[in-house]
């Protein structure tokens, strides 16, 4: 069976770049701001042509009034605060695509070292469950042997295969934990990847709202707020256009045939903007408003969030103290029975059940400490941070 190739952390991040979600978030950015720099190109001349004073039922081109031929451009120029108003608010909205899709590449980071994470503990737990289950082969010799000597100790021998079954049951559960883990890498990476070890440093929050994911792309629904409020103020202002138009007629019996040119402007005058400007300002200040609240509301969830994930770690890492304190008294123990056992008072059975507990401690303590690092590369997943400060060291 091939072995997956061995990749560095920074071939890693390459790597999850690529994911299609992440091109995705960026392939929109690129159409926004192809929009908004269509937003500022004026409209497409319009060129007319036609005849003129043609008569229905006596056509022709040599009577008054003088028919005539008629060729004419016309212009139309929106006012340039509206047109760069509506390439800004475009401009935002791709700023935002751009925060969500920094905030995906977070998530996504937190949860491939959260997955591999996973698999170095998976790693470490059966080889416990193998250590255990050695312990187990040693103690049904010693209770073998005592009860051939005749000592009753068929009950425990039977609370060893319960036992043994539980650490069965437990490696089933390992080994399925293990192929999710894996499947997920290999949605995130096309790979699953080995030989890395991944020590999380948490990142210090600045105690800044701005420092989360969330709050940069609630702060990016304001920008594109304040653009449409641009927008909004600049339908006041009016639109203009011009036009010129060619007339050419031939001679006739009563008059010389000459050319014309004719000239005009245009210009919009907002006569209802009671009806249609100023409720579109109003509601552009509305959205605005809400933008605001949405920032408000995303920095209360994400600093929960981010103080939920502490507490997990710290609460991990209290329980890692407390098992440390478990294992030095079973220790204290052991060593007890190991001089009773060495003055010929005692069995060699307790001495094996108490390295079976501190296997049984080991296992635990490195399910906290799991559960304490992914915590952290989690809470470091909120924060907008640089690359080469994730969270992990190679």
């Amino acid at each position: 069976m091939a072995q997956d190739p061995v990749y560095s952390l920074t071939e890693l991040e390459e790597m999850l770049r690529l994911h299609p979600s992440l091109e995705a978030y960026g392939l929109r950015a690129d159409a926004q701001r192809e929009r908004a720099e269509a937003e500022t190109a004026l409209p497409d001349p319009e060129v007319t042509m036609g005849l003129n004073n043609f008569p229905v039922f006596d056509p022709s081109f040599t009577e008054y009034l003088p028919t005539n031929k008629s060729i004419g451009v016309r212009q139309r120029f929106p006012n340039l605060s509206g047109r760069e108003a509506a390439r800004d608010e475009i401009l935002a909205n791709a700023g935002q695509l751009e925060a969500a899709r920094a905030a995906r590449l977070a998530e996504l980071r937190a949860e491939m070292f959260g997955q591999m994470l996973i698999l170095d503990k998976v790693a470490d737990q059966i080889i416990l469950l193998d250590a255990r289950n050695a312990k187990y082969d040693e103690l049904d010799e010693v209770y073998l042997a005592e009860v051939d000597a005749g000592s009753p100790s068929l009950f425990r021998l039977a609370e060893i295969e319960g036992e043994r079954a539980d650490l069965e049951r437990t490696r089933v559960g390992l080994v399925s934990e293990r192929s999710s883990a894996e499947a997920r890498l290999r949605d995130l990476l096309g790979t699953v990847p080995d030989g890395i070890d991944i020590t999380p440093e948490l990142v210090v929050w600045s105690g800044q709202a701005n420092a989360f994911h969330t709050v940069r792309i609630a702060q990016e629904s304001v920008e594109v707020a304040d653009a449409r409020i641009d927008r909004a103020e600049a339908a006041f202002k009016p639109d203009w256009g011009a036009q010129a138009t060619y007339q050419q007629r031939e001679n006739g019996t009563n008059f010389d045939g000459d050319d014309w040119v004719s000239f005009g402007v245009t210009l919009s005058v907002p006569l209802w903007s009671g009806r249609k400007q100023e409720p579109r300002l109003r509601a552009a200040k509305t959205d605005r408003s809400a933008a605001l609240t949405d920032v408000h509301a995303a920095a209360r969830s994400a600093l929960s969030q981010y103080e939920a994930l502490d507490a997990q770690r710290k609460a991990a890492q209290e329980s890692i103290l407390v098992l440390g304190d478990r294992k030095r008294a079973i220790a204290q123990v052991m060593e007890d029975r190991l001089v009773v056992y060495e003055s010929g008072a005692g069995g060699y059975a307790p001495i094996i059940d108490g390295e079976i507990a501190l296997l049984t401690l080991d296992y635990q303590v490195r399910a906290e400490q799991a559960r304490a690092d992914i915590a952290t590369v989690r809470m470091n997943g909120l924060l907008v941070i640089p690359l080469d400060q994730t969270g992990a060291q190679p």
